[in-house]
């Protein structure tokens, strides 16, 4: 495997596989779609592809469940994240729904906001991001969980 896999033009390079086995772990631990290490002249990338779909389903189930009340609206909209009225991540990073941990969520499910409120905040390379509403409206839906990693225009949160 790593003969073949690791073979470059300019001869062979052995790969460790440990490694390899190593940051594809880190990958899945983290919920990243890729990895790259360099070392000298030697540089491994490790990368999965991610599909859109299952974080978004996997998101948006418990919402129903923890919130009864907000049933209805969850089954009416066919796919929340596909909704025009979605706030989308503008950067790669770590969502936190709020402030701190153990503090009370920025905004819930049926909760009136004005424009500039902030419904999360997107962490990237240690800078904390507020992600704020573009303007008035009541959140129907919050389409991740506190500390997920999120990609960039994923929706995050539906205003209407």
């Amino acid at each position: 495997m790593s003969d073949v896999k690791g073979a470059s033009r300019n001869g062979g390079m052995n790969i460790d596989s440990k490694l390899v086995r190593e940051l594809a772990e880190l990958l899945a631990e983290t919920g990243l779609s890729e990895i790259e290490v360099e070392d000298g002249d030697r540089k491994i990338k490790v990368a999965r592809q991610l599909t859109a779909a299952a974080p978004v389903h996997a998101v948006a189930a418990p919402a129903p469940l923890a919130a009864p009340a907000s049933v209805a609206p969850a089954a009416q909209a066919a796919a929340p994240a596909e909704d025009p009225n979605a706030v989308k991540s503008p950067m790669v990073g770590t969502v936190y729904l709020s402030s701190e941990p153990g503090a009370a969520p920025f905004v819930s499910v049926g909760q009136q906001v004005k424009a500039g409120d902030t419904l999360v905040i997107v962490e990237a390379m240690k800078v904390m991001n507020p992600i704020t509403a573009p303007g008035a409206g009541t959140v129907k839906a919050i389409l991740v969980d506190n500390a997920q990693p999120v990609e960039f225009d994923q929706p995050l949160v539906v205003i209407a």
